[in-house]
């Protein structure tokens, strides 16, 4: 004689499986918090590390612009020394600065040229590379 069939709600195999769903939950939402909680320590320690790169940014600029500074003033110090006039010594020194404002400008400008992510804008819209452009973005 064959046992009574259990029903599906007082089965014990439904119950296990319940069981294992309800564990299976909680393990997702544990593993779902940890990496949160790595995500948000990840971020902390990188905001922490670019104020420090940011900072010594800072001094590294302050420091390189008292450098120009020095060799502007001594360059005035050296034509004043062989006999060149004032306003002649700061029009050089001017001059000086204003050829290499240019000059970075110029520079500068060929940054502006490119637009940001245009190989990957290209890639995304399945244009071909430009012409001309070996191994370039």
């Amino acid at each position: 004689m064959q046992p009574a069939a259990a029903s599906p709600t007082g089965a014990p195999g439904a119950r296990s499986l319940s069981a294992l769903a309800a564990m299976l939950l909680q393990h997702t939402r544990t593993l779902a918090a940890d990496y949160a909680l790595l995500a948000v320590l990840d971020a902390r320690h990188a905001a922490i590390t670019l104020a420090w790169l940011l900072s010594a940014g800072l001094v590294v600029a302050v420091l390189v612009v008292t450098a120009w500074l020095s060799l502007v003033t001594g360059g005035i110090v050296w034509l004043l020394g062989s006999g060149a006039s004032w306003p002649a010594a700061l029009g050089a020194a001017s001059l000086l600065n204003v050829v290499a404002a240019v000059a970075l400008a110029l520079w500068m400008h060929g940054f502006f040229k490119a637009l940001p992510f245009a190989a990957t804008l290209r890639q995304l819209k399945g244009d071909p590379p430009p012409a001309g452009a070996n191994g370039e973005l």
